[in-house]
């Protein structure tokens, strides 16, 4: 009788463990950086389409931009999938706002404000969704863009950036950008941010997209790939000026190997 309560117990424990729904508690697929800036006639934003499982970049055609009701736009870096899950929790808060019918719409002041309390409480219940988010839009003429971290740590600006993005393209903006930027100095800033970050991020690719939003609404561009250059010297020897590195201890012991 024993081992039959035994045999039925353990057949319950694994039926459990099978049906049983699970979050993502770490992060498996994830993209790299975004930049967004604000431009004259509205925000202009770039990710490029890299999604990475560990180090190795598995998919070359992950969408990281997208519109969020009327007048906003959303780019995220971070695991995928819980992008996706903060693309559902906005499909409902914008389909809720629609349903008032009242003439009115959520602006991206709002919906920033509302990614904030959804990432702090996430990270309250010690289950955050691992993103980091920019969103951006224009409404009655005014342009907004801000960020959010993993924890609700946000805060806004003319120019931000998620990632690697934080370190090595906003001292480029700092010192480029400025308040009267037209379209297409916008996309060859940012172009050139991504370009830095793709020879310096080894999670980055060379095929992005870059999105703009307007009181017309959002444009997202086609995938396209940037133009690049590895024959720096840098790239050719780099450690040229780091006497006693790995790499020359390595080299220095197959040439004393094959003497």
């Amino acid at each position: 009788m024993e081992m039959l309560m035994d045999s039925s117990q353990a057949e319950h424990s694994f039926l459990s463990s099978v049906t049983a729904s699970e979050r993502t508690l770490n992060p498996y697929v994830t993209g790299t950086s975004v930049v967004a800036i604000k431009y004259k006639d509205g925000i202009l934003m770039a990710a490029d389409m890299g999604g990475s499982y560990g180090y190795t970049l598995r998919y070359k055609s992950v969408e990281r931009l997208k519109p969020v009701g009327k007048h906003s736009l959303l780019g995220a870096s971070g695991e995928i999938s819980d992008f996706q899950e903060i693309l559902r929790y906005l499909d409902e808060l914008i389909l809720y706002d629609n349903m008032w019918d009242d003439g009115n719409s959520l602006g991206p002041k709002e919906v920033h404000s509302y990614l904030t309390r959804v990432m702090y409480n996430r990270r309250n219940k010690f289950n955050p969704l691992w993103n980091s988010l920019i969103l951006g839009g224009v409404k009655n003429g005014q342009k907004y863009l801000g960020m959010v971290s993993m924890i609700g740590v946000n805060f806004e600006d003319n120019h931000v950036a998620t990632g690697f993005g934080n370190h090595l393209a906003r001292p480029i903006l700092r010192d480029e950008w400025h308040d009267n930027l037209s379209f297409e100095d916008g996309v060859k800033l940012l172009e050139k941010c991504m370009r830095v970050l793709l020879y310096r991020d080894t999670t980055a690719v060379n095929k992005l997209q870059i999105a703009k939003i307007t009181e017309e609404g959002v444009t997202i561009s086609q995938p396209y790939s940037l133009k690049t250059f590895w024959g720096y010297s840098a790239f050719q020897n780099p450690t040229v000026h780091a006497e006693g590195s790995w790499l020359d201890m390595v080299t220095g012991w197959a040439v004393t190997t094959m003497e």
